[in-house]
Parts: structure tokens; sequence; C-alpha cells
């Protein structure tokens, strides 16, 4: 995941001269549905391993074209849960905290063309990302990680309170596919759905 942040930035470097910018620090919540991930037994289920709800903090770059569209992106560090209910994982039954590190790209369409220069800017965005789930340290030997690429849709609203400064909410959906660690779990099915609420504040240049 280190490399993918360096990757995004070259890919969009005329872009990024050429407009300007927007830099926000957003955090908030990290909802997961479906997640049960797996088993580390074939005999076992779905269930037995699982991702909780947790957190999420990081930062998103963007930078406006003409028109209604813009571009943003992002690095975003989630915090959750990792419940092993085996403890074939984990030393024992239980959970324990674990990290997700997210990356990636979301076009912008604004509700408001850029050159009205409003106050109050909703919008609705799509994009795409690599999510990077991490056994947690108390995995022992087990420890890696496992990189899953994945889409997401959602929308949001930017208000500017000065010339400068500027605050945000946003509503996205991330859909990814299931980590498996390189064949630790099996019995996985279906994909793992992640809600974001939440909450930035930026600053103009």
């Amino acid at each position: 995941m280190k490399t993918v942040l360096p990757i995004l930035l070259f890919v969009f470097s005329c872009q990024l001269r050429a407009q300007s910018g927007e830099l926000w620090l957003s955090g908030g919540a990290s909802l997961l549905a479906n997640g049960a991930i797996g088993s580390p037994s074939p005999d076992g289920s779905s269930s037995d391993v699982q991702l909780g709800n947790g957190f999420r903090v990081g930062f998103r770059y963007g930078f406006n074209s003409a028109g209604h569209i813009g571009h943003e992106i992002q690095y975003m560090y989630n915090r959750t849960d990792f419940i092993d209910n085996t403890g074939m994982i984990l030393p024992e039954v239980g959970s324990a905290g674990t990290a997700i590190h997210q990356a990636g790209y979301n076009l912008l369409y604004y509700k408001r063309a850029a050159k009205e220069e409003s106050r109050i800017r909703p919008f609705a965005t799509v994009g795409f990302h690599l999510s990077d789930f991490v056994l947690p340290p108390s995995a022992g030997p087990q420890q890696g990680s496992s990189v899953r690429p994945g889409g997401n849709f959602g929308g949001g609203v930017k208000v500017k309170i000065s010339p400068l400064f500027a605050v945000r909410v946003d509503v996205r959906e991330y859909v990814n596919g299931k980590p498996d660690w390189s064949g630790l779990l099996v019995h996985q099915g279906g994909a793992l759905f992640q809600t974001e609420v939440s909450a930035g504040f930026g600053v103009y240049f």
C-alpha cells in the first residue's frame, strides 16, 4: 500500500498542477455488513472469523475541473475488530484490534458548476480503491496483509466557512472482496460491504 498514493499522485500530476486544490482531514464511523469472512478450517463456517465495526480517519486531496466535475485521491486508516471464534488464528477465542488501509481515486459530480462559486456544494461520487487488510499482531507468525480491489459510491456536501477553510460531510458505500491472507481462510462467499459516515475539515489553496 505504500506505493499506491505515489502512483496516484504521478498519474494525476498534470491536473494537480493545473487546478486549485483542496486538502481535507476526515474522520468518522466504519460500519461493516456481511462481515463474516470465513474459517481457518475446511470443516468450519463463514462466521468463524468476522470483522466488526470501527472508526476511520485519513485525508483527501481534491481538485476541480471546469463545470461540474471534480476529482479526489484519498488515504484512510480504518480501525476494526478481528473476531476469531475458533482460537486457531488468535491465541484464544476472542477479538483483537486491527487495521484496514484504504487508498483510491474518486470522481465527483457537483450539483452546482465551479464557476457559480457557491458556498454550499452538494455532490455525488463514484470511485475505485484498494483495501489492505492487516492481521492483528497477536496472530503471531501468521501476520500479514491481504489487498483487495473494490469500488465505492455515495455523496456528500462541502460548505465554505471562509475563503480559505471549509467543512464537509460524506456518506459512502465501499464494496470489497473478502481478505483471505494467502489461503488462511476458506468458506468465504459474497462481498464485504463498508459504510462510511464521516465529517471533515478542509483548506482551499
